[in-house]
């Protein structure tokens, strides 16, 4: 059904540089993607086993334009019809996301609309309302990707409250450096998720790190360590390496460990909703996980397509909507920042297991 819109309806434009893939959307006032383009550079970066920051903005910078050019034409309209321009802030790589500021900048200016800076955490948060926008609030909002596993409570007035964070290794980029040690290529992420579907879980057991009971911080540099030193051990005994056995385990201990304390979070907060975003939350096994306790516990859950999961401008756009609904209007003279700081309050309070309170200072997200 073609969208109906009148000249209250805002369209917003999104440009997301700061990783690796270039990516346009727009997203109209009613919530609805009209269109959502992404080029990845796998190509590129594939061979050196990771992001190149200097070829990603080069990359961006042969690429923006025309993406972003095909996405207002997808969408059926005109430049003029832009309300507003939000473009990737923060964090990223700097000269990825300078070349999307830029790009916003100048273009906000030529057409004389606004332009919205956007915190890329805040875009993948949004992301969890692009397909449900009735998706209740309060909830617990975890998001998971190559450089953050954080954990927040999100309040109806678009507030976000630190819960819990990593202490060193995101969950993705545990995922990619054992992909790397088991010889699966890059991105790991994926890979680990189709070679684990042909292993037994259970066949290879790896710890669970910092299952702490009451804490809701995150480690993952343990259990790297630990397949390291298991593919050592394997190798000087001369047995064969269970590639598949040892993706299945490893995933399998990295998403018991994200499902038990998000819905323990989602239980000490007293809220009924649980939202996992980011390029994580598309691997297959960590969804059929949430889905299967969020039934059990009659909690709701929101789970971004997974177009939406990874890197995208649909989620940038979706989050300036919210922002130019709110009048939060960069100013002209708005820069990149590659360690820009997400804009959580200070740590919450949350109860423990056994009742007592517990509090810790926050950190940067």
């Amino acid at each position: 059904m073609p969208l109906m819109m009148t000249s209250s309806t805002p369209v917003i434009l999104g440009i997301e540089t700061s990783c690796d893939e270039t990516a346009a959307a727009i997203v109209a006032g009613t919530g609805q993607v009209l269109s959502s383009i992404l080029t990845s550079q796998h190509d590129v970066h594939a061979k050196y086993g990771g992001v190149v920051p200097e070829l990603a903005a080069r990359r961006h910078i042969e690429t923006i334009e025309v993406l972003t050019r095909e996405a207002v034409e997808r969408a059926g309209l005109h430049w003029r019809d832009l309300h507003a321009i939000a473009a990737t802030r923060g964090p990223g790589l700097a000269g990825a996301l300078l070349v999307g500021v830029s790009y916003g900048k100048a273009l906000a200016y030529a057409l004389r609309i606004p332009l919205i800076g956007i915190h890329h955490l805040e875009g993948h948060v949004a992301s969890a309302w692009i397909n449900r926008p009735d998706f209740p609030v309060p909830c617990v909002v975890l998001v998971v990707s190559g450089g953050h596993t954080h954990l927040y409570l999100a309040s109806p007035d678009d507030r976000f409250e630190l819960l819990g964070h990593t202490l060193d290794d995101a969950a993705g980029e545990a995922f990619d450096k054992a992909a790397t040690m088991l010889g699966l290529g890059f991105p790991g992420g994926p890979a680990i998720d189709r070679m684990a579907r042909t292993g037994n879980p259970h066949a290879v057991r790896f710890p669970r790190p910092y299952a702490k009971p009451g804490n809701l911080d995150f480690s993952f540099s343990g259990i790297k360590t630990s397949l390291r030193y298991y593919l050592r051990d394997l190798q000087q005994a001369g047995h064969p390496v269970p590639v598949a056995d040892i993706a299945a385990g490893f995933q399998e201990a990295i998403v018991d460990v994200l499902v038990t304390k998000t819905f323990d979070a989602a239980r000490r907060c007293g809220v009924r909703a649980v939202a996992v975003v980011g390029g994580v939350s598309a691997n297959s096994r960590l969804r059929a996980r949430l889905a299967q306790r969020a039934q059990t516990e009659g909690l709701h859950l929101a789970l971004p397509d997974p177009l939406y999961c990874t890197d995208n401008a649909a989620m940038i756009a979706a989050a300036g909507l919210r922002a130019y609904r709110r009048g939060q209007i960069s100013s002209w003279d708005m820069e990149a920042e590659a360690g820009l700081v997400f804009p959580a309050t200070s740590r919450l309070r949350v109860r423990s297991t056994s009742g007592k309170r517990r509090t810790s200072r926050a950190q940067p997200a």
